[in-house]
């Protein structure tokens, strides 16, 4: 006999008046998205202040979009995409569902180098401080996740699995948790070790080990979580999620190794 754990049915909705709804779901990105702000504002005055406190005041509206709309476009491209060629009117809808972290994290990096060079400020710099604050996102984006009952683990029989209400009889791995937990929690404290040993003072060096930590992170977690039905495994059996992480490892070592190389550490003064 299996033995799991009690999954805690939460409702998805946080708050309703009338006819309007907020969700868990829509808080967390707005929580994420605040907290995160207030954060970068706090990095950006520390050494080597490439860029003032209140440039972040600005690019919280750039940085939503970016978020909200690469993260839809991504998930679009990367995972349904014959679908919505069918249904375009679909991907508009964005309260049914559907986001890719991949795909906002390339809508935040096109819309940080749009909003640098208008400004005139450092992209590599603003993305440090940015990739800083990112793990507060995934961290609140995973437990809302978890409350939905969605994206949860493969089958298992290990004492903490979970029936989850949209997952069959079987107890399954609570993934969302474990991507709470690395993505969010470890590392966020990986991230701010590094600035307190002043890792900002280099630049790239905290993007690139945002690009590892995350993408090394994903790709453990994916082998629990259960592939997308409409997908399921890929090329040699990777799923979606690993096969989009591999060029974010990659792309995170070589930054690292740039930075070491060409990106010379000012002295605090």
């Amino acid at each position: 006999m299996i033995l799991s754990i009690t999954y805690p049915t939460i409702d998805p909705v946080a708050l309703e008046l009338g006819p309007i709804v907020i969700r868990w779901y829509s808080l967390a990105y707005i929580v994420g998205l605040l907290v995160a702000w207030r954060y970068c504002r706090w990095l950006a005055a520390r050494p080597p202040q490439r860029m003032t406190p209140e440039a972040f005041d600005d690019f919280l509206l750039w940085a939503t979009g970016g978020v909200i709309l690469g993260g839809r476009l991504g998930y679009v491209l990367f995972y349904k995409p014959g679908f919505y060629l069918h249904n375009p009117g679909e991907a508009l809808m964005l309260w049914q569902g559907g986001m890719s972290f991949h795909g906002g994290l390339l809508g935040v990096l096109l819309a940080g180098l749009i909003f640098a060079r208008r400004r005139g400020i450092t992209y590599v710099g603003l993305m440090d401080i940015c990739a800083c604050a990112t793990p507060i996102g995934l961290f609140l984006g995973r437990l809302a996740n978890f409350i939905n009952g969605e994206l949860y683990g493969r089958p298992s029989d290990v004492p903490w699995a979970m029936v989850f209400p949209s997952g069959g009889p079987e107890p399954r791995h609570p993934s969302q948790l474990y991507e709470a937990g690395l993505e969010g929690i470890a590392l966020f404290v990986v991230l701010l070790a590094m600035v307190r040993f002043g890792a900002l003072l280099r630049l790239g060096l905290i993007s690139g080990a945002f690009l590892v930590g995350y993408g090394l992170s994903r790709l453990i977690v994916e082998f629990a979580r259960e592939p997308d039905a409409h997908l399921g495994t890929l090329l040699a059996g990777a799923t979606m999620g690993q096969l989009l992480s591999l060029p974010m490892i990659m792309l995170g070592v070589g930054l690292i190794v740039w930075s070491f190389r060409h990106s010379a550490a000012p002295k605090q003064s």
